[in-house]
């Protein structure tokens, strides 16, 4: 029963992405003359179904009913996990369908003024089904990724509206991340329904509502679709910037399709306009460009994460008295490619210091909270570091407008975490992840590479052919041209290196082999990497490295699981990337993890959760932030100019520790 029900979600919403991407869009809902926003965020109505996987809520078609007429409901913040809001074991540990239900009222004038509605899921995790007042409104099957429907024509005005979505977490062998499944029989052993999820990973899955629900209303005849792709030359002791643009859109009846036509506009960051076009399909050029720069490497006398607006107004007359849509995206101008070895921005090297991070807060899970990505990217900034990697999953675009504002450069990594089999069905899968992927940031300045996966079992012998076609699906998707990447942690020998731009490796040496022995850091970091570029002849970066620490345990000597351990553990590294950036061009960087604590699924060899980050899980720095602090600090003294409005702390360790 539970396959079945398998099937028929992702069959269901590998049709309704197609149909997304005809008539609804992924935009961001937004505010405009022509649109209006709505937030369903709040305190839901929240029931566990006892059914495990198979779930009895659709035999007995609770989207037809108040859940609280079938059994005791729970009250549930969106957007969070569900995992640990309530008291209820069960409920942390649930597997299978969990059901939410809230009610919101329609202002009037939405259908007096002939607009159309759409809802908008910024993510759910993992297969969703949503109805609005009792019908079937849309499904979506990954956990990661926004959705959106056409409710206009199931909404009701005068009377409450009710809305259902039932969320199930279960990952089987053929979704993205996998995972499996047992239903254990003998039940002298096990309970009626025991069911044990398997994970390919090792962070916990979370579950939920994890992103903002909107209602958002668009004109009759609205913008589907922005496309940005930046370039820059200079020309005449100017920076020219070069602005080509594809706006796609959804024609009504009336008018009709021939008489719309798109005014776009570039404006600057004090909203003068500084380029125009009138066409759907074009370039525009912006004389003495600002470029987007990451942090903390802008050239002297120019700004970091500079940003314009793209101002695109569909309509059938003319900008002061038009009948059609208003939105406004921001982007950058910057390039990103490898050439000859290198990782460039905007021509330039670049050299990643950054993080693995995870989307975990404590008791919000993976929810988002203004509160929190604010701290996390203040800390980061604190540290120097000018980059992160998505890991292992796609972050809430909340998350992605700090890293455009700030210049924190972006890894966007895919959920497909330790991928085994590498099927038909599965890669179709994995595409169409992508496809979602690189639909939604496309035009993100901070996203600079894409990562098609971390840790695959990439020995197994379909693996190369089967990221060789997601690799180039990836490449059709992203019309911008970014490199791509994918993170392994098997060994180079007999590895056949899929298509990519970079090769990005996991290593825990001196942590999880030679456990303890610090010394072997120098030499096996360097023969590590040398070795890849040696086979690959691409660029290299170690994407993680870690040592784990309980904050506040101290030894002398150190000892593995000491503060003290952690701080020698990334010296003894620190050595060895400076070593390689003064021999060889193709060490591209240096990320560690992790950026903070996060939870695990329960385990007798962790007490709670991963503790490599370098900050506790509620945020407090250990001894190795500050390690981290005076390196990355120092290297972004060596690696680029500070722009005007920055330069070195004044509180950094006044003396070298490695």
């Amino acid at each position: 029963m539970a396959s079945k029900i398998w099937f028929g979600l992702v069959f269901i919403a590998l049709k309704w992405c197609t149909f997304e991407v005809e008539c609804g869009g992924i935009l961001y809902p937004q505010e405009s003359e022509t649109r209006e926003v709505k937030s369903l965020d709040g305190i839901w109505q929240f029931l566990a179904d006892d059914a495990g996987t198979e779930g009895r809520g659709f035999g007995e078609k609770w989207h037809l009913k108040q859940l609280n007429d079938v059994g005791k409901v729970e009250l549930m913040p969106v957007p969070s996990s569900f995992n640990d809001i309530t008291q209820n074991k069960a409920v942390r540990d649930h597997i299978g369908w969990v059901w939410y239900a809230r009610t919101f009222w329609m202002p009037q004038r939405w259908r007096s003024e002939d607009r159309r509605v759409f809802i908008r899921f910024g993510s759910a995790n993992y297969h969703a089904v949503v109805w609005v007042n009792g019908q079937h409104a849309t499904n979506h099957t990954g956990g990661y990724l926004p959705f959106v429907a056409d409710v206009t024509k199931l909404l009701q005005y005068g009377q409450e509206n009710y809305i259902t979505v039932a969320l199930n977490n279960t990952l089987d062998h053929g979704t993205v991340p996998q995972g499996t499944l047992q239903y254990p029989s003998d039940r002298s052993r096990y309970p009626e329904g025991f069911v044990i999820q398997g994970y390919n990973f090792d962070y916990f899955n979370f579950a939920g509502i994890h992103r903002p629900v909107y209602l958002y209303t668009t004109p009759p005849s609205y913008i589907n679709d922005v496309t940005i792709i930046t370039d820059f030359k200079e020309a005449s002791n100017e920076t020219l910037g070069l602005v080509k643009f594809t706006v796609k859109y959804h024609a009504s009846a009336f008018p009709s399709s021939s008489s719309l036509s798109c005014l776009v506009a570039v404006r600057d960051d004090k909203n003068k306009k500084v380029g125009v076009a009138q066409s759907c399909s074009d370039s525009i050029e912006i004389h003495n460009a600002k470029l987007w720069w990451p942090y903390l490497s802008a050239p002297k006398g120019e700004r970091e994460a500079y940003l314009y607006t793209l101002e695109v107004y569909l309509t059938s007359g003319d900008e002061k008295q038009f009948e059609g849509d208003v939105y406004r995206l921001k982007f950058g101008i910057r390039t990103a490619q490898v050439v000859n070895d290198t990782f460039l921005i905007n021509r330039k090297p670049f050299y990643f210091r950054g993080f693995g991070r995870h989307e975990d807060y404590s008791l919000r899970g993976r929810g988002v909270d203004n509160v929190m990505l604010v701290k996390d990217h203040n800390l980061i900034m604190w540290t120097g570091a000018n980059s992160y990697r998505t890991s292992h999953y796609p972050y809430a675009e909340e998350i992605l407008d700090l890293t455009d504002k700030l210049g924190i450069v972006i890894i966007d990594e895919s959920p497909a975490i330790g991928l085994t089999g590498f099927g038909e069905a599965l890669c179709a899968s994995h595409i169409q992840v992508m496809k979602e992927l690189v639909r939604r940031d496309k035009n993100r300045a901070s996203v600079v590479m894409w990562s098609i996966g971390n840790e695959p079992k990439s020995l197994e012998a379909p693996a190369t052919n089967y990221f060789n076609k997601v690799i180039n699906a990836t490449r059709r998707f992203d019309k911008a041209g970014r490199p791509i990447t994918i993170v392994v942690n098997q060994g180079f020998s007999n590895h056949t290196a899929p298509d990519l731009d970079v090769v990005s490796i996991n290593r825990y040496f001196a942590w999880y082999g030679d456990t303890g022995r610090s010394e072997v850091i120098k030499l096996q970091i360097p023969t590590e990497v040398k070795s890849w570029y040696k086979s690959y002849k691409k660029p290299v970066l170690i994407s993680e490295y870690g040592a784990g620490s309980v904050a506040g345990m101290h030894q002398n000597p150190s000892f593995v699981w000491t503060e003290d351990y952690q701080t020698d553990y990334l010296i003894q590294h620190f050595k060895a990337f400076d070593e390689l950036r003064e021999e060889v061009p193709y060490f591209i960087g240096e990320m560690i993890w992790n950026f903070a604590d996060f939870a695990t699924p329960q385990e007798t060899f962790r007490p709670w959760g991963c503790m490599k980050g370098i900050f506790t899980r509620e945020r407090q720095p250990k001894q190795a932030a500050h390690v981290v602090r005076l390196r990355y600090w120092t290297l972004a003294n060596q690696t680029g100019t500070f722009c005007d409005d920055k330069q070195m702390p004044t509180d950094l360790n006044p003396f070298r520790i490695y």
